[in-house]
């Protein structure tokens, strides 16, 4: 059974950038990936990197590091991320109070400024008129997700890294170091690093371990190249998701999570739109906080739901041809990511619950590697599962 310093569990954002940057501090490092084609959060995302965001120095230095880091990252990696920055249109609907819209982001880094809806219309023409009240704008970063994920594990292995498709089963922690048993076969590591995203908690379980690392489903159409052109990235300015996730991550609520049967909060429906390079739409998105990672939903019914909700503010969109999907969003409880070792596990490490990942991912995969060959970090610290303790 081959050994290495660091076994990485899932090959998304997190699990490619963070393997990349162990390898680059020369660690030997396994990314172990379920899929060839992936199917999880990332594949699904809009890509957005809303740098702009933070509202706590924590937050406010992360996202500036990060757009620093996005804006090289091609160069770094020697390969296209597709990384651009374009107008976020955050609508405000008709009914809503404009002022009292605008004041709630007051507290972001660059707060958004306020358009009337004729102005709103002018940068982004598929836009119908009656269905705003106004809208906010600010510039929002943006990257294919596929293709940064490629470059970061292409630049891994080109590192040294080994990539590995498999599926994990199981995490035992025993004599300081964990087993990885997978599909194919078992591995022996250091440290692992879980980033699993939605499916972190169950994994972690077979460990005998409970985190506060919930998800919810997330459900989207996406489209092939059209002909259409979205000039912007829209999304609604009061959106509902954050609000529900802190509602299904209450302290009170973690025995629910225990079950397998339960829906932890109403689910939610913002609707918004991203349009690639290559010409393919995004349009999302219901969320559900529904305690089984497999549970059902109507597919055909959530469908009908994003293209109405769409279709209300952009038209043009509403009866593209499309395929809907559905993937597993990580969250925690308080909005902030869960960052090194699991209490009482010290060699078993989570890496996830990201509100923000494309703008904080990139900053803290560096962080947390230069952690690991001894250098201290106050900023890793305040992320650490303990916190929840």
């Amino acid at each position: 059974m081959k050994t290495y310093d660091w076994v990485v569990v899932g090959g998304g954002l997190v699990g490619a950038a963070l393997s990349y940057e162990l390898a680059s501090k020369k660690f030997s490092v396994l990314l172990l990936e379920q899929h060839s084609t992936p199917e999880n959060a990332t594949r699904y995302s809009y890509g957005g990197i809303a740098y702009w965001s933070g509202t706590t120095p924590l937050t406010r230095q992360l996202c500036q590091e990060g757009i620093e880091i996005h804006r090289n990252l091609s160069a770094e990696l020697d390969s296209e991320t597709q990384f651009r920055e374009l107008d976020l249109l955050l609508l405000i609907a008709q009914g809503s109070d404009p002022q009292k819209v605008t004041a709630s982001y007051r507290g972001f880094a660059i707060p958004p400024s306020l358009l009337d809806a004729e102005a709103a219309c002018d940068l982004e023409p598929l836009l119908n008129r009656e269905a705003i009240a106004a809208a906010l704008t600010v510039r929002h970063g943006n990257v294919a997700p596929d293709l940064l994920v490629k470059a970061y594990t292409q630049a891994f292995t080109r590192a040294g890294g080994t990539l590995q498709i498999a599926q994990v089963t199981a995490l035992k922690e025993s004599q300081g170091q964990v087993t990885v048993t997978t599909t194919a076969e078992n591995y022996a590591a250091a440290n692992v690093a879980v980033c699993t995203g939605g499916m972190s908690r169950n994994l972690l379980k077979t460990a005998h371990v409970t985190v506060p690392c919930y998800f919810t489903h997330a459900e989207l159409i996406e489209t092939p190249s059209v002909d259409v052109k979205l000039q912007a990235l829209v999304m609604p300015a009061e959106t509902q998701r954050f609000q529900m996730e802190a509602e299904a991550g209450k302290l009170e609520k973690a025995p629910l999570w225990e079950q397998q049967t339960q829906e932890v909060a109403p689910p939610i429906l913002d609707p918004g739109a991203i349009q690639f390079v290559d010409g393919r739409i995004r349009i999302g998105q219901i969320s559900r906080t529904l305690t089984n990672p497999q549970a059902q939903v109507d597919a055909a019914q959530s469908e009908a739901d994003i293209r109405a909700a769409v279709g209300q503010f952009l038209p043009a969109l509403k009866d593209l041809p499309g395929n809907w999907h559905r993937c597993l969003v990580a969250f925690s409880g308080d909005r902030l990511p869960l960052i090194g070792p699991v209490p009482e596990h010290n060699h078993l490490h989570i890496f996830a619950g990201f509100s923000n990942p494309f703008a904080i991912l990139p900053p803290l995969a560096k962080r947390f590697a230069n952690c690991m060959t001894g250098k201290q970090d106050e900023l890793i610290a305040q992320l650490s599962p303990g916190r929840f303790a």
